[in-house]
């Protein structure tokens, strides 16, 4: 059964100057947001504007909101959709798998003419654009031997990036696999998303790690994977963990 978790990692960040956090939501969207300057309405239209040219899109291609297999790209499509339908047939899930990276993406970059330093986090899937080193936290269930115990540090040269996860036991995202985390880092916010579902899908046990992780290099655009299942990790490309 999948674990029912709050929000809480949204509170866990240290305090800073000249940083302002606040919560955007509409319908079933439901963003935090740092940045340096209080941006909650600008942010509440981009939201608002981003899903209007989803679900205009979808009331025209009903397939886009159901198909679990990649769609094929088109060019007549919003920027959003486009990023989705990419993201889709890079990693071989349908464009929805992508959507909450998207999202992520899109607001953040939407909002950084106003603050150049932006993190934009989405269900768990996040769009980072900073100037500074930091370290994010890795949660994956209170049975987890590696929650907030364990963190991915990425030097201010990484960024912008997009840092989604995936979960077969946590949350409300569709997957076919049993990981308590998988993890995606990608300069594109959703291919990380539907990377981390596309190697989500891969893991129903700890004996599937390695075979997910022999996959992750054939999806394009892919930086770095992390896989935890139960009391095993699997590590591939370009990721520094440290402790927390």
């Amino acid at each position: 059964m999948r674990e029912k978790t709050l929000r809480f990692y949204r509170f866990q960040h240290r305090d800073r100057r000249n940083w302002f956090s606040f919560q955007v939501r509409h319908r079933e969207t439901d963003l935090w947001i740092r940045a340096h300057a209080d941006l909650r309405r600008e942010a509440h239209s981009a939201v608002v504007n981003f899903r209007h040219q989803l679900e205009t899109y979808i009331s025209r291609f009903p397939s886009f909101l159901e198909s679990l297999e990649p769609l094929p790209d088109d060019p007549l499509a919003p920027e959003l959709v486009r990023r989705m339908l990419q993201a889709g047939l890079a990693a071989g899930v349908g464009p929805m798998a992508g959507v909450a990276g998207a999202m992520a993406e899109a607001v953040a970059v939407y909002l950084e003419p106003a603050s150049p330093s932006i993190i934009v986090e989405n269900g768990g899937d996040c769009f980072l654009d900073l100037d500074e080193d930091t370290v994010i936290g890795v949660y994956a269930g209170k049975e987890s031997p590696f929650s907030g115990k364990i963190g991915l540090r990425l030097t201010a040269d990484r960024f912008p990036i997009g840092v989604c996860t995936s979960s077969g036991t946590l949350g409300h995202s569709l997957s076919f696999g049993k990981a308590d985390a998988v993890t995606v880092l990608s300069r594109d916010a959703a291919s990380a998303d539907a990377a981390a579902t596309a190697l989500g899908n891969l893991v129903k046990s700890p004996g599937d790690i390695a075979a997910a992780l022999e996959r992750a290099p054939d999806i394009p655009c892919v930086e770095g994977v992390l896989i935890l299942v139960r009391d095993r990790m699997g590590i591939w490309g370009n990721l520094e963990l440290v402790r927390l």
